[in-house]
């Protein structure tokens, strides 16, 4: 028999709420600047945040380097916006251990273009461009990480764990929004169900058949984002 993966989403549900670590020294004019919202989001939330089956609401936002991310600006191809935060247990255990290890690999390789972004506000935990470079190196990611300090992009998108995954399919449309998968330890080894369900994996499959996606929604699972009070 499987034991319960309770005691360990406990103590994952305790590190994601530990207190953020004191803000570094100021830096100085010469630093790297903070990613800003360059456009205002064409499409207005839901209460649950972006709307499944319309248009995904566009951002420009920058990456580690300071290179500009605009949504709009890949219609064409199918899309995958992952919510990130480098000290995350959850996060990290997803791209270690979870279903978040090869999946932004294997579907890049096909042609899929796959962002992470983090909307953690200065003193928060995962804040700042060093954190995640670090948390890139480590977790082996190889796709872009964006920086969303203010949240408007989190908060449009209605992002409310890390992670948080969204896909938008060739045509610039939301088509879903949710978990990763079905096993909320982060790990992949406690699927809620008798089988673990790669919800993204299965979304992108759908959108490349010109199908639609079973389960458009489902709830995230995860650390709380990292908002500004």
């Amino acid at each position: 028999m499987r034991p319960s993966p309770l005691p360990l989403l406990a103590v994952l549900a305790l590190a994601c709420s530990k207190p953020a670590a004191p803000p570094p020294p100021a830096v100085t004019p010469s630093a790297e600047p903070v990613s800003k919202v360059r456009t205002v989001p064409l499409v207005a939330a839901s209460p649950e945040g972006a709307e499944i089956g319309k248009p995904a609401p566009d951002f420009t936002l920058k990456d580690l380097d300071g290179k500009d991310h605009r949504l709009s600006d890949l219609k064409g191809k199918i899309v995958v916006l992952e919510w990130f935060n480098p000290g995350c247990p959850f996060v990290k255990l997803s791209h270690t251990k979870g279903s978040l290890k090869d999946a932004a690999a294997r579907h890049m390789k096909d042609g899929v273009v796959w962002l992470a972004i983090n909307s953690g506000a200065e003193g928060k935990q995962g804040h700042g461009l060093e954190a995640n470079r670090a948390g890139k190196e480590a977790m082996g990611i190889t796709h872009p990480i964006l920086i969303d300090e203010s949240g408007t992009v989190g908060k449009v998108f209605g992002a409310k764990r890390t992670p948080h995954l969204f896909v938008v399919d060739a045509n610039g449309v939301l088509v879903y929004a949710g978990a990763v998968d079905n096993s909320p330890d982060g790990e992949g080894a406690s699927p809620e169900g008798p089988t673990l369900i790669h919800y993204v994996d299965e979304a992108v499959k759908a959108v490349r058949e010109g199908k639609p996606v079973s389960t458009p929604r489902t709830d995230a699972y995860g650390c709380t984002v990292k908002y500004r009070a």
